[in-house]
């Protein structure tokens, strides 16, 4: 046995053999080539599938949770809202409330019918394009003013 491989072999074993393939014409020698298996490139192609699909799923996975969070904006919006509409204060402070708790280019509407005030909100999550995709919340709440008085 020759080379560094002679002192990790026992005593009577031989020295793995390779496959090799031959160049016509050639015996053994430095032009043999070892034979490659018909998979050696699947792991390549593979990753190559495998890397987009990744990148992909993380994108739509960050859109997502993007646009649960614009979702809860839009609830905390609405109910801030609400409570002040309730309170019977100024149509523009209950805006602006509204406004400042919602994401950005919300749309912000607040009514009323009877004793219950209803304030909406509606906005695109950021990111989603062309996505005809939209977030919205409705709060509703009674006026203090009519809370508590009997017939």
């Amino acid at each position: 046995m020759e080379g560094p491989e002679a002192g990790l072999r026992g005593p009577g074993q031989e020295a793995p053999s390779r496959r090799v393939r031959h160049q016509e014409g050639q015996e053994h020698g430095p032009a043999c080539r070892p034979v490659r298996d018909r998979q050696s490139g699947m792991v390549t192609a593979e990753t190559a599938v495998t890397l987009p699909v990744l990148v992909l799923f993380g994108m739509a996975l960050m859109w997502a949770l993007t646009a649960t969070a614009a979702q809860i904006q839009c609830v905390d919006a609405a109910r801030a809202g609400a409570r002040a509409a309730a309170r019977q204060d100024p149509p523009e402070a209950v805006l602006t409330v509204a406004r400042r708790a919602a994401p950005d280019g919300a749309v912000v509407t607040v009514g009323r019918s009877g004793d219950m005030v209803r304030v909406s909100v509606v906005a695109r999550p950021p990111g989603a394009g062309a996505l005809p995709f939209e977030v919205r919340h409705e709060a509703f709440a009674f006026a203090e003013e009519t809370v508590g008085s009997g017939p």
